[in-house]
């Protein structure tokens, strides 16, 4: 039997790329039991399918994903840590790149920090693209996004009306499975078009198809690179909420954090207000921002308070 990559899935048909072409495939009631905290399949996943004559299959197996882009599906109106099922965005990514604009709009750093500590849970490699940094002074971009490129991320400075930095991104696409996020008006689909002649164009009919569905139909594309490898637009991650993670686990998930954990006077610290915690030391000597502290504090305040309400 063929195996293949799934890269379209809408209301329940997955179109999946194999040696022999393309097939859309169902799945077959036996395996639609199997899976009930997660989606069975979904775009990135690797299949095994059976084939028909009329280009039609069924999906017998699915490969065991390396990684994931998840976030929580509440399981009834409120939002709680037990009730949540897990949605998974793509499977299989290699890399996801977190696009903001420099200006128009204003870029919300507590945004981008929720979304490094998802990519961070999921051991995904994230990559920051800065746009329209045409809009600013040459300083700008590094001024406010340099403390990421310090903590070890990879930044991106961008113009898709310019064509600053479109080289470099291209490059990071190529090869790989890649999905993009970012809010609307960050300019994604310019970039994309920038790289790769309407590319950004079909992006962009997926979000438009997903939005307009999003409470009937489920709509998600891998869309082929010239230089290798798929992109993938995510706008469910505009909304997105941390799965199963626990409050005293966030803080493995700051990577400029993380180490400092171990050195705390207390295993269960929770650097807000106990003596000799390592975290506050560091911050206190500039080895930990005060916004990404800060950004620390917001996200351990909501998951407590889901904490709170569940128990």
């Amino acid at each position: 039997m063929p195996t293949g990559l799934v890269i379209k899935s809408i209301s329940g048909f997955f179109t999946v790329q194999t040696a022999e072409g393309l097939f859309v495939c169902q799945i077959p009631g036996r395996l639609k039991q199997t899976r009930k905290q997660t989606d069975l399949v979904t775009v990135g996943d690797r299949v095994t399918i059976s084939t028909h004559p009329d280009g039609s299959g069924l999906i017998e197996a699915v490969a065991e994903r390396a990684r994931v882009l998840s976030r929580s599906r509440p399981g009834g109106g409120t939002r709680t840590l037990g009730g949540e099922r897990e949605q998974v965005l793509v499977a299989n990514p290699d890399q996801v790149i977190f696009v903001f604009a420099i200006r128009q709009p204003t870029p919300s750093l507590r945004k981008l920090d929720r979304f490094l500590v998802v990519a961070e849970m999921n051991h995904l490699p994230a990559i920051i693209c800065v746009n329209k940094i045409d809009l600013v002074e040459p300083d700008e971009g590094p001024r406010i996004f340099g403390l990421y490129q310090r903590i070890g991320y990879q930044v991106l400075y961008t113009s898709a009306s310019r064509g600053d930095g479109i080289d470099a991104l291209r490059a990071a696409l190529a090869g790989k499975l890649s999905v993009l996020a970012g809010s609307s008006g960050v300019g994604k689909s310019s970039l994309l078009n920038a790289v790769q002649p309407g590319l950004g164009l079909k992006v962009r009919a997926v979000s438009q198809a997903t939005e307009k569905g999003m409470h009937t139909t489920r709509y998600a594309e891998l869309l082929p690179l010239a230089g290798g490898g798929y992109v993938a637009d995510t706008p469910g991650i505009r909304s997105l909420a941390l799965f199963d993670l626990e409050p005293e686990e966030l803080d493995g998930y700051f990577r400029e954090i993380a180490p400092l954990v171990t050195h705390c006077q207390f295993s269960d610290c929770t650097h807000v207000h106990e003596p000799n915690c390592a975290v506050k030391a560091a911050l206190a000597d500039g080895r930990v921002s005060p916004e990404r502290y800060e950004s620390y504090l917001r996200l351990r305040e909501e998951h407590e308070a889901l904490e709170d309400e569940e128990y």
